[in-house]
């Protein structure tokens, strides 16, 4: 697989169209990271690591309402191998005019798009999740 990001907010996309309480997604310390940030922002209910003989399996616990309506409407993919997307601390756009959150890869590690404003860091753009 060539993008394992990618791979990763597609199962979970999947697994919440089809109403699934939990997914399992090969693990990384880039994804279990990404799981944090998902958690803090509330669009999943948790996460677990579990060690195999492997790299690991990282099951994310999906979160829906009272209505079985998945807590993501769109989680989307911004910066992908074939072509990277870097932004600096200033010039950082909020999604969904603050709604949405913006994941970034910075120097100080895994972070959303407010926590990087504040703090005046860029990076690469991870995703977008609304």
């Amino acid at each position: 697989m060539s993008d394992p990001i990618a791979d990763m907010l597609t199962r979970i996309r999947n697994a919440g169209k089809a109403k699934f309480k939990s997914t399992d997604i090969p693990g990384s310390n880039l994804k279990i990271e990404l799981a944090k940030v998902l958690k803090q922002e509330g669009y999943i209910k948790n996460y677990k690591f579990t060690k195999d003989g492997k790299q690991g399996i990282l099951r994310v616990y999906l979160k829906y309402d009272q209505k079985q309506t998945h807590a993501i409407y769109k989680i989307e993919r911004v910066s992908k191998p074939s072509r990277r997307v870097y932004v600096k601390g200033n010039d950082i756009q909020s999604y969904y005019n603050g709604l949405g959150v913006v994941v970034l890869s910075t120097s100080r590690g895994i972070m959303t798009d407010k926590r990087a404003r504040k703090e005046n860091i860029g990076g690469e753009l991870l995703c977008r999740v609304y």
